[in-house]
């Protein structure tokens, strides 16, 4: 409603005897702002309004960003706006209610409407901490950066008290090595194990319910006995007994994963990662007003301890991607392997052993490249020297190492320090060829090279190598010299009688009888 009519109607109806509370509640405002109305007169109330049309607020630089996301998706919430913005520019300093008021005067002003899709559950008191999590699986369907849609599928946790949440995407569907998989990271994640897990009946986990004798897959009967964890699976319809991870699913749905755009499986998990942190476990939670985040370190002191930790990955292979700075993605950390590994879609396998090491194969169970200790933290950077480029040896002493392998150093070092100003920013490369040009030289052709270069000057590594390979060709010349010439003999003629024929010469026309011709005139 616009301001000036609120106004007006509030006081009409403060003149027909309304209370204040009542006036709230039929104009859906709060009583402070009634208050504030009542307390203006006419004048005061223009002034006013001319004065907030003028005044910048904090969001009217991102206005145009806001409303091309909520024209773009009108279902689109403001909560996720607001996780959107922390995304953009994290040193943004708005509350959620501020962008919550700015997206519904930005829908009145532009007439756009929102839907609000509604599913009811009932409520249940909340389990003491560290008592026990809910697991559930979910898919989606994501815009990619090709521009064709992918679907993605995840498994989410939450602990029940606290509803901190944990989750994992893969681009396929899930196997039952894959859930265990991320079993372990997720208990890895909480810091320990809930004495009770409660799941769906997926298939994936259980084969039959059996009238409450659980009938699990071999896999994962295997798996529950080495943890020795204790579940309860739900009925068939009954959402309300797993309640909080069905709204964790819809949350991670609706505000992490709507309208995001996917490039690849590795960059999914590291927002998805990024965004737990944000706003999945550090906002407010709006059934128990708490930080999972805050309530989560309690409740971690009640968690079973984990025992022999990841036995469980050491039986089978994790995927990868490499990425385009030769690292791999593994629990927000990133690995190095050796430079040159990456190629597009290059995949490799990852093996967690028992003492805590990160062992990465090219191919399943074969040809270790790279051997890292396992970080605990979160955003560090794992690297073997040996896969970076050797940055220990400056330019100096490298130009000194290359030139004290020619008979006169001092005339070599100059000779690389003049490459060294022509190409400051290729002297590394320049040096590199010239060292790979003298390697299967002799120490005669190199130096003969290197004294051709300076006579002519020619200050580069390519000339270098073209002077080389001139020499080889020279030298080659001189060890196999070109044979003589045979000797040229008179041509004989087979019959005296026809030397008078050879030494007959033809007749020779006069040019002007071909002027003529071409004049037309017959001879």
């Amino acid at each position: 409603m616009d301001k000036w009519l609120m106004y007006m109607e509030i006081h009409q109806l403060r003149k027909k005897g309304f209370s204040i509370s009542k006036i709230a509640r039929k104009l859906d405002i709060a009583r402070n702002t009634v208050y504030t109305y009542l307390q203006r007169d006419p004048e005061d109330m223009t002034e006013w309004l001319a004065s907030i049309r003028t005044r910048s607020r904090k969001l009217d630089p991102h206005k145009e960003l806001i409303l091309t996301w909520l024209k773009d998706h009108p279902d689109m919430s403001a909560a996720q706006v607001f996780d959107w913005l922390k995304e953009k520019d994290n040193r943004l300093m708005v509350g959620e209610s501020t962008v919550r008021g700015y997206v519904k005067e930005l829908r009145e002003i532009y007439h756009i409407e929102r839907t609000h899709p509604t599913r009811s559950y009932q409520a249940v008191q909340d389990p003491p901490m560290g008592e026990q999590a809910q697991i559930d699986f979910g898919q989606t369907k994501q815009k990619a950066s090709n521009g064709k849609e992918v679907k993605l599928y995840f498994i989410s946790f939450v602990l029940s008290n606290s509803r901190y949440k944990y989750m994992e995407w893969l681009d396929r569907p899930f196997t039952t090595r894959d859930v265990i998989r991320t079993h372990e990271n997720a208990f890895e994640y909480f810091g320990g194990i809930p004495n009770e897990l409660v799941y769906d009946q997926d298939s994936l986990i259980v084969v039959s319910e059996n009238s409450g004798d659980l009938i699990l897959t071999s896999e994962f009967q295997g798996y529950r006995q080495e943890r020795d964890l204790n579940l309860r699976v739900c009925r068939k319809a009954d959402p309300e007994s797993k309640g909080k991870i069905e709204n964790t699913v819809k949350f991670i749905k609706k505000n992490f994963a709507k309208h995001r755009v996917f490039h690849n499986l590795d960059q999914w998990n590291e927002q998805c990662l990024e965004w737990l942190d944000r706003t999945g476990n550090g906002k407010i939670h709006n059934t128990t007003k708490k930080r999972p985040a805050e309530v989560f370190i309690e409740e971690k002191q009640h968690l079973r301890p984990i025992t022999n930790k990841k036995t469980f990955h050491n039986k089978m292979s994790i995927t990868r991607t490499v990425r385009k700075d030769n690292t791999i993605l593994y629990q927000s950390n990133r690995y190095f392997v050796p430079l040159g590994t990456y190629k597009k879609d290059k995949m490799v396998y990852l093996i967690i052993t028992d003492d805590g090491r990160l062992v990465i194969h090219d191919k399943a169970e074969r040809n270790v490249i790279a051997d890292h200790r396992l970080e605990t933290g979160k955003g560090k950077l794992v690297q073997d020297r040996n896969h970076t480029r050797d940055r220990s040896r400056g330019i100096p002493e490298y130009i000194s190492h290359l030139a004290a392998k020619f008979n006169n150093p001092d005339q070599a070092n100059d000779y690389l320090e003049n490459i060294y100003h022509g190409y400051p920013r290729y002297i590394r490369d320049q040096l590199q060829l010239i060292r790979r040009t003298i390697e299967e030289l002799d120490e005669d052709l190199m130096n003969q090279a290197m004294e051709e270069c300076i006579k002519k000057k020619l200050y580069s590594a390519n000339d270098f190598s073209d002077v080389v390979e001139y020499l080889k060709r020279q030298r080659l010349l001189n060890t196999n010299p070109k044979p003589p010439s045979p000797a040229v003999h008179p041509i004989k003629s087979l019959n005296d009688a026809d030397e008078s024929i050879l030494l007959a010469k033809p007749s020779v026309r006069d040019p002007k009888e071909y002027e003529e011709l071409f004049k037309g005139v017959v001879i």
